[in-house]
């Protein structure tokens, strides 16, 4: 009777993370259809400005264009490695939105010499730990064989 017990709750658990992952699935490929409506807008609106703008557009603002292009590539670039990896997201992903974002702030709001420098040292931080976690990957990697 126990033992009936337990492997009813053990496929139980196993419904709900099935249901709960195809939840979470379909709202990723929710998301990655509206980013990638989103990084079409913006494409658009880089050609338009760059092409068709004859210099109205600041550099700053053109700028902050593409590296919203790049954030909304990156989204969905992570997205794409999530279903290829079984359903994990690589932390590497997470690092380049996380650089792409501080940065696309360093170009927008420059006004303030501290807030820049903070953000420098966040994008420093970022970079070493992505160091670190290559070195860690090419390690177990090493040890593997």
């Amino acid at each position: 009777m126990r033992t009936q017990t337990y492997t009813k709750k053990k496929r139980t658990k196993a419904t709900i993370a099935t249901v709960l992952q195809y939840v979470l699935n379909v709202a990723l490929i929710l998301l990655a259809i509206a980013i990638t409506i989103l990084l079409v807008k913006e494409l658009i609106d880089i050609i338009t400005n760059s092409l068709f703008n004859e210099g109205n557009t600041s550099r700053l603002e053109f700028l902050n264009n593409i590296l919203v292009f790049f954030l909304y590539f990156e989204f969905i670039a992570m997205i794409v490695k999530y279903f290829q990896e079984d359903y994990h997201f690589p932390i590497r992903y997470f690092l380049y939105i996380g650089i792409t974002a501080l940065i696309r702030l360093i170009v927008v709001y420059h006004e303030s010499a501290l807030n820049t420098l903070f953000f420098c040292g966040a994008i420093l931080l970022l970079v070493i730990c992505y160091f670190i976690m290559n070195r860690a990957n090419e390690r177990s990697k090493k040890e593997d064989f």
